[in-house]
């Protein structure tokens, strides 16, 4: 019995210790996840088939880079839609229905964009109906109280279309408010927590509320969440960076960093400016230009 006892007494030891271990292999996995490094391989490899022309070449990389990491679905970039594009057009293994599975979130907040795909999934085994009940599903799952308090947000913005000025502060007093509460209680409200498509259709693209957040006296709690929700794959690197130029530009009256906000006449520097872009995950000028001019071709 006394030595049933001691082996029991191991066996639990073993089992703890084992759990530990794991604990501290995942944790740590985990911390070293950086989507700044995501991105900026996606932007790699995004070049090789749209300036390159190795769409094959492509396809192997983003199959590796998407073991690693759960993957995006860029503005523009759309680089998950590509892979799985490109590895069927070239008969290359992508995942197949499993893959084309986890497509469907990453599309289903563009309202309607995933008609497009139905004869793909269907040549996968997977019905139109079967998508539209997904992409319904994926709408239940969004946070309700999010919706509803940043469909009021957005429209508390363009109040007035913005014109009275005393309302305009007032209205981005109370709107910096909530996006920090956000930030405490629930993280980032990226497009997965709140879609981008609120209640009555009111439209929620993050970045012109961010960017209203410039005269904030909470702007540099702003930028320094940001840059942490950037590195953990919730937060566009642009959003971000739309915010830091126009603060630059406006608020502190020195040179843009990243040369996203809508006046390249401030750029000085577009080398300095391009390091800077990719410290943050975004293309270089000339691969933005050459995404652009991909996507207006569309």
């Amino acid at each position: 019995m006394k030595r049933k006892s001691i082996l029991k007494q191991n066996l639990a030891l073993y089992i703890l210790l084992l759990f530990i271990i794991n604990f501290i292999f995942f944790s740590c996995k985990s911390k070293s996840i950086n989507y700044i490094t995501y991105y900026n391989t996606v932007n790699e490899i995004d070049s090789l088939y749209r300036i390159a022309n190795q769409p094959e070449k492509a396809v192997k990389h983003f199959r590796k880079l998407f073991k690693k990491y759960n993957p995006k679905n860029q503005d523009r970039i759309e680089e998950y839609e590509t892979y799985i594009k490109l590895a069927d057009q070239y008969h290359k293994n992508f995942g197949g229905k499993k893959s084309l599975y986890k497509l469907i979130p990453l599309i289903a907040p563009y309202e309607g964009s995933y008609k497009k795909y139905f004869a793909l999934y269907q040549k996968y085994g997977i019905d139109s109906i079967e998508v539209k009940q997904k992409i319904a599903d994926w709408k239940k799952g969004l946070n309700k109280q999010l919706v509803d308090s940043f469909t009021i947000a957005f429209i508390r913005d363009q109040a007035e279309g913005r014109r009275n000025p005393e309302i305009m502060e007032k209205n981005d007093r109370i709107n910096a408010q909530l996006l920090k509460w956000t930030f405490e209680n629930y993280g980032y409200p990226s497009i997965q927590k709140i879609g981008l498509i609120g209640n009555d259709g009111v439209f929620m693209p993050m970045h012109p509320l961010f960017s209203h957040m410039i005269d904030s006296k909470e702007y540099p709690y702003f930028k320094a969440k940001m840059l942490e929700y950037i590195k953990s794959g919730d937060c566009v690197p642009k959003d971000y960076a739309n915010m830091v130029d126009r603060h630059n530009l406006q608020v502190a009256k020195k040179e843009m960093l990243y040369g996203v906000y809508p006046s390249y006449t401030a750029v000085i520097d577009t080398l300095k400016t391009n390091r800077n872009r990719k410290s943050i995950g975004i293309p270089s000028f000339k691969h933005s230009a050459k995404i652009t001019k991909d996507y207006l071709k569309k």
